[in-house]
């Protein structure tokens, strides 16, 4: 059975939205277009593979594509007056893609925006899971700023690309979760490298090793690199990820490693106590949620 998640024990009166919940994981980017939704995507189901029982969130309420990357079409079905999360390849899935037309836009200020993710917490039947990961939208906005008041967050993970245009872009979202007493998870460099099909020449297209020397100057772990390919980008299109169509190719092979990397780091710091005090701290933070 799944623990509670640990910043909502010790006697707090607040309310714990996901008590079934081990670890919730936020999966960040300084900015749109670096392929974060593809990295949650292939991680959640990464970490499915592994053996883990694992939940995906899709907090990106201006762009939500996980359902699409998924492949769900069908909406969540309702539970005695709750929400039972759509299903695909062993990972539960709620998103805001789910009951919003694909040709109407999200037009929300900050307290829509905290009402609606606050009830894929509170009104979603997530159950017993070892992680949930949240895609987050791009930047430092509200989404971010509500899920780290509505409960504790595990860790965050950050995805970038090598040039330095994005790279000045996350070292300000890192600096937000630091605020926040989010600990930090590491970064991936999404996009690293293109490998020519036919001459198999290694083309470094948008610069290199940006995401390890900003994982360096953070002080944070590098977990990895996922090349440029369009087996991909066809993956997230049809709606069947990577790490399923073809599980024994290098690019699933490296979304693997990164699961590896964050089920080690979330399980020596649950062995270990550490981040005690970044739990206390944030639950200092934490809001009440808004009644229905």
């Amino acid at each position: 059975m799944a623990e509670g998640n640990p910043g909502m024990t010790g006697g707090q009166t607040q309310e714990n939205l996901i008590p079934g919940v081990k670890h919730v994981i936020a999966v960040s980017s300084g900015k749109g277009g670096v392929g974060k939704s593809t990295v949650a995507v292939n991680l959640a189901v990464a970490l499915q593979q592994l053996g883990a029982r694992v939940g995906l969130m899709d907090a990106d309420v201006y762009g939500p594509n996980i359902p699409m990357m998924m492949g769900v079409s069908q909406p969540p079905e309702q539970q005695d007056g709750k929400i039972k999360p759509a299903e695909s390849y062993g990972v539960k899935l709620i998103s805001m893609g789910f009951f919003v037309p694909d040709d109407t836009a999200v037009v929300w200020r900050g307290p829509m925006i905290h009402t609606a993710i606050q009830q894929f917490f509170r009104d979603v039947v997530w159950g017993e899971l070892d992680y949930l990961l949240i895609d987050l939208p791009p930047g430092t906005g509200d989404a971010q700023l509500t899920i780290s008041q509505l409960i504790p967050l595990s860790g965050a993970i950050t995805v970038t690309t090598p040039q330095e245009v994005s790279l000045h872009d996350v070292r300000k979202g890192m600096m937000m979760f630091q605020k926040v007493n989010v600990p930090l998870l590491g970064i991936v460099e999404n996009m690293s490298y293109y490998v020519c099909a036919h001459c198999g020449t290694r083309e470094e297209i948008f610069s290199h090793g940006g995401g390890e020397r900003a994982a360096d100057t953070l002080k944070i772990p590098f977990l990895g690199r996922i090349p440029i390919d369009p087996a991909i980008r066809m993956g997230g299109d049809n709606g069947k990820p990577i790490v399923v169509a073809d599980p024994d190719s290098p690019q699933s092979q490296a979304f693997r490693s990164i699961a590896e990397k964050v089920t080690a780091q979330l399980g020596a710091g649950a062995e270990a106590g550490t981040g005690s005090s970044g739990i206390e701290s944030l639950l200092k933070k934490i809001k009440r949620p808004l009644s229905s």
